[in-house]
């Protein structure tokens, strides 16, 4: 065969292969459509009986040279590629999505912005325990010119026996403590029931890592105007993460501050393992601001700072972390919580590498 006919062959091959890319161009956007369609009417995107029966066509009506098994390889990963477009499709609707709103959501809190490219600090103990050990951790928080209290009322606890909080008697000492210095109030809410009474008490909802798939109590968060700090769960992955806040966004409410704050794996070490990479991956995929719970994602005072730092320094918005007068006689976590000259410690730290906006 002469270079003349080789060069022939070849620009055949480049023309087929116009060809082919005009085509699978063509049936993404048939399948787009089929995608818009299945959402309306409910139908999940992945239809295995159709891909086999496709397959089977396919089978059916080769005449080669390829073999069956390299042809359906190739059309296997046609429809996978085709099912990924789908969900892209999807991905770009949610309301959370960067694709949606590329500006950066702001959420302001007592004159603090978080979002806005600073960094912030919420602090306050475990469990809210007395009026004596509220108020003292909220004047240590002011000292330290932090301007949210975070405190649990309500207690959700692996064991039925452990301290479960002290309800509307805890949101009430936090708001007292909080007014008196000045604070702002986060508290974790675990039941729609306890929502509405609360909203007189805190300023920012919590739910928790337990909660994060407790979707009445989601849509109820969304139904009010109260910012809310979702927290991750504890083996969910980061789509499931951004799924929930989507419930709440839905119900019409966007002030929402995403929480990463470890998920369980095989290690010991710590509670938890701190997904530090969920930081830049939630602001690159979501509008949202992003914090991290140093406290429980680690469960060791010792891994405070160092975590601290890898959240600050990766582009979390804030940093969570747990103060205690007295961590030994705590009644919830006792082992993770900071005394107040452990607190000190930690400011002075980490403040060199906070970002504050001018």
């Amino acid at each position: 065969m002469s270079s003349v006919e080789l060069d022939a062959l070849r620009e055949r091959v480049d023309e087929i292969n116009l060809q082919l890319l005009k085509l699978i161009s063509e049936r993404g956007k048939l399948v787009q459509e089929i995608g818009k369609a299945k959402e309306s009417q409910g139908v999940n995107r992945y239809d295995p009986i159709r891909e086999r029966s496709m397959l089977d066509i396919i089978k059916e009506y080769n005449e080669g040279p390829f073999e069956n098994s390299t042809l359906q390889h190739i059309f296997k990963e046609i429809f996978k590629a085709a099912l990924e477009l789908q969900e892209d499709d999807k991905k770009k609707v949610l309301l959370v999505s960067r694709k949606k709103k590329a500006e950066d959501t702001i959420i302001e809190v007592n004159g603090v912005k978080i979002g806005d490219g600073s960094q912030t600090f919420i602090v306050g103990p475990c469990a809210v325990e007395s009026y004596e050990q509220v108020e003292a951790v909220a004047a240590e928080a002011k000292k330290q010119g932090i301007k949210i209290l975070r405190g649990g009322a309500y207690k959700p606890r692996t064991s039925p026996y452990d301290f479960q909080g002290l309800g509307l008697e805890g949101l009430k000492i936090l708001k007292k403590a909080a007014d008196e210095h000045g604070l702002a109030v986060i508290s974790e809410i675990v039941t729609p029931s306890d929502l509405e009474t609360a909203l007189d008490y805190v300023d920012i909802i919590q739910i928790g890592a337990r909660n994060m798939q407790n979707f009445e109590l989601l849509k109820a968060a969304g139904a009010v105007k109260k910012p809310v700090l979702l927290k991750r769960g504890l083996a969910a992955t980061i789509e499931e993460f951004i799924h929930a806040a989507e419930y709440i966004m839905s119900q019409g409410n966007d002030q929402i501050i995403l929480c990463e704050r470890g998920i369980r794996t095989y290690e010991k070490a710590t509670r938890n393992t701190l997904d530090i990479s969920a930081v830049p991956i939630l602001k690159q995929e979501t509008h949202l601001p992003v914090m991290v719970d140093v406290t429980h994602s680690t469960g060791r005072r010792d891994l405070l700072i160092p975590t601290a730092k890898a959240a600050l320094a990766i582009g979390a918005d804030g940093v969570m972390a747990e103060v205690h007068p007295d961590p030994a006689v705590a009644l919830s976590d006792a082992q993770q919580q900071m005394n107040f000259e452990q607190f000190d410690t930690f400011m002075k730290e980490l403040k060199p590498f906070v970002k504050v906006n001018a």
